[in-house]
């Protein structure tokens, strides 16, 4: 159980209140909602956003040929102050934004949550609708239109990212295979998807980064209560990974989640075909059977 807001940032700009602080049972502190750079030097988080800020050491050449350029772009930033990546990355990305000396009012930060709940979502789900499935998430976005997005940690360096990007055009972000079926989903119905799912298996086996990129971006939609979508991205990494029962155990319990006890027993005892030592899969199962 999180306890109720114990303390807030007080820090308002334009009728816009930021850093909005919780802290969980284990006493652990968490930004969550709309936050800027004030709330990471902060409390607790500055012990991490200092280090990793004095840390890096940026490329000035690369920064040189940045300056006019980026000016023109707006950011959107996902992260979750309790996730590791971002405690690396954002500093980082912040020292490289301040050699640009890029203006921090076009950059938009949102902190997410990360309970069962709320599994990578804020309060006022600015997430909704981006595809945000790793944290951090980084989104250029020029004349209001998303050109791409940098995800969990640059693929080189964020200089040389930020210059692929908006110098290059050329670009692929992290986990291939999310981004893509994501867009899918903004732009096919799931019926339509189903139709196409030989083709999309070959082509998604092709760039899929194991079975933990699709896992993840599934317990997105998941704890979004977006169940078919969830039960459709799951099912999909069951015949990209048939062998790994942990695909199955996520499939069972999205089924549970949406009341199919049914099948959600199926996946679950296909679990345990896979690895006899899957303890949750066990456990599930007993409690199905009473259920049913």
């Amino acid at each position: 159980m999180i306890l109720s807001l114990l303390f807030c940032l007080s820090y308002t700009t334009n009728s816009q209140t930021y850093n909005h602080l919780e802290v969980d049972e284990k006493g652990n502190e968490k930004l969550l909602g709309k936050i800027n750079r004030k709330g990471l030097t902060t409390n607790s988080f500055n012990l991490w956003y200092s280090k990793n800020y004095d840390d890096y050491v940026v490329n000035k050449s690369l920064v040189k040929m940045l300056k006019d350029s980026l000016n023109k772009y707006n950011i959107k930033m996902f992260l979750g102050t309790w996730c590791g990546d971002s405690k690396r990355e954002v500093p980082r990305f912040y020292k490289v934004m301040d050699a640009i000396k890029f203006p921090e009012d076009q950059i938009e930060v949102i902190a997410l949550d990360r309970t069962t709940e709320t599994y990578k979502q804020s309060p006022n789900g600015e997430e909704k609708g981006l595809n945000i499935h790793r944290v951090p998430t980084f989104i250029f976005y020029k004349n209001g239109k998303e050109v791409n997005r940098i995800v969990e940690f640059p693929k080189e360096t964020f200089e040389r990212d930020i210059f692929n990007i908006i110098i290059e055009h050329k670009y692929t972000p992290n986990y291939i295979a999310a981004n893509y079926l994501g867009g899918l989903l903004t732009q096919i119905d799931l019926t339509t998807l189903s139709n196409m799912e030989t083709e999309l298996i070959y082509r998604l086996s092709e760039f899929v980064n194991g079975s933990r990129e699709l896992n993840t971006f599934g317990y997105v939609k998941l704890r979004a209560k977006k169940y078919d979508e969830a039960i459709y991205i799951f099912d999909l990494n069951t015949k990209l990974f048939p062998y790994k029962d942990n695909v199955y155990d996520s499939l069972g319990e999205a089924y549970f989640e949406a009341k199919n006890f049914e099948l959600a027993l199926k996946n679950y005892q296909k679990a345990l075909e896979l690895n006899a030592e899957n303890e949750n899969a066990k456990t599930m199962v007993e409690k199905i059977k009473k259920e049913i």
